[in-house]
């Protein structure tokens, strides 16, 4: 396996390189941008780019042993953490770290595999103080085979809630703060805003904006091997971003596990919007009473979900909703004659919730009470439903 070219941002990746061979890029980066837009993928090209043995003004030559070990993510030199689920049964520190040092191993062959891989999952996962241990101790050592070694933290921001505390992002201050001569450490976020100010202010960073939908789709189909007609379909719900497109390419006629995402957060307005304020219970008992954590694709989506039902109370055109997705917003705006400015209100419960759901509050209780808050800025004080409206939300 080698990893795949990376797709745009070409004038990010010439400036990175330009700073390489100036002597000038920073030893501490945060690439920070949309979930599934390229940043760890760019972080990988960056890692090949500092171990490659002939670098140029275009980046890594391709050909050395350097840049042939970075592309398959075998070069003893480059280390990769990422937030991972946590081990069942691992009683003590010294058995946790073994068992995330294995999960961390067994996740990289996984990659070596299936590279193409689509961003996010809904199970909780989360850079434990024993990785950040690890790194800390390898970083004191010196490289294997080279003048330098680099350190990927991917999705940097799951070190803050790290069992109730900040102790594995407080771990990588010292380190970030002053990096060992022949260190770089290149950190990756969808959510930068979680980090703590001390990280945020220790690094150098670096936004990678989305590509176009062409870009995306010419990707899936040369790269992926997609059918063109669903790539231009995927395409156009990525956002510009190839691992949010590769989420909802359907397998086997199934939705795929974004498009599913999808449609559950719909569900969830939907109950909120209901006439019989009932339907919110039946909705909250469909979610198990633990794993809160997994909870934030979900509201991402309903999010979206508001800021479509924002356009319709505007009258605007929608972005990236189904016909019957359009029928369901602009019925509802109908029957309950909402107003754009109740949508700003929503969108803060649902930040509301992402939050206490990263506390792990029950899940039930958090979808529960997000749906009685949706429902309460959306229909009230005024916004009765229009007994004439027979075209109610319903998905």
């Amino acid at each position: 396996m080698r990893l795949h070219p990376h797709q745009g941002h070409t004038s990010l990746l010439e400036a990175l390189a330009r700073a390489f061979m100036e002597g000038s890029l920073p030893a501490a980066l945060l690439i920070h941008g949309a979930r599934g837009i390229g940043k760890q993928h760019m972080a990988l090209w960056l890692g090949r780019l500092l171990l490659c043995e002939a670098p140029g003004p275009g980046g890594p030559c391709e050909e050395c042993h350097g840049c042939h070990l970075a592309g398959k993510v075998e070069h003893p030199d480059l280390h990769w953490y990422f937030p991972l689920a946590r081990p069942k049964n691992a009683s003590s520190p010294e058995k946790l770290a073994q068992a995330l040092e294995d999960a961390r191993t067994e996740t990289l062959a996984e990659i070596r595999a299936n590279p193409l891989r689509a961003s996010g999952d809904d199970e909780p996962r989360t850079l434990y103080l024993a990785a950040a241990r690890s790194l800390r101790r390898k970083a004191q050592r010196r490289p294997s085979s080279g003048p330098r070694q680099v350190f990927l933290i991917g999705d940097a921001e799951t070190l803050a809630p790290n069992e109730s505390s900040s102790e594995a992002a407080n771990a990588l201050l010292k380190l970030l703060e002053e990096p060992p001569p022949g260190t770089t450490l290149i950190l990756t976020s969808a959510e930068p805003g979680r980090l703590l100010p001390t990280i945020r202010s220790r690094t150098s960073q670096l936004h990678i904006p989305p590509l176009s939908q062409k870009e995306v789709t010419d990707f899936l189909i040369s790269e992926a091997g997609v059918e063109e007609g669903e790539a231009r379909r995927v395409g156009g719900l990525s956002k510009g971003a190839i691992g949010r497109a590769l989420g909802f390419l359907r397998e086997e006629g199934e939705p795929g596990p974004l498009e599913q995402t999808r449609i559950d957060a719909l569900t969830l307005l939907a109950a909120a919007l209901a006439e019989a304020p009932a339907q919110a219970i039946q909705a909250t008992l469909t979610f198990k009473p633990v794993g809160a954590r997994g909870l934030r694709q979900l509201f991402d989506f309903l999010e979206e979900c508001l800021g479509e039902l924002a356009l319709a109370a505007c009258g605007l055109p929608l972005g990236s909703a189904t016909p019957e997705e359009a029928q369901f917003f602009r019925g509802a705006v109908a029957r309950w004659r909402l107003h754009p400015a109740s949508v700003p209100p929503a969108v803060q419960r649902v930040d509301e919730a992402r939050a206490l759901a990263a506390g792990n509050v029950n899940p039930q209780l958090v979808i529960f009470g997000l749906l009685h808050d949706l429902r309460e800025n959306l229909t009230c004080p005024d916004n009765t439903p229009d007994p004439g409206r027979q075209d109610g939300p319903s998905v």
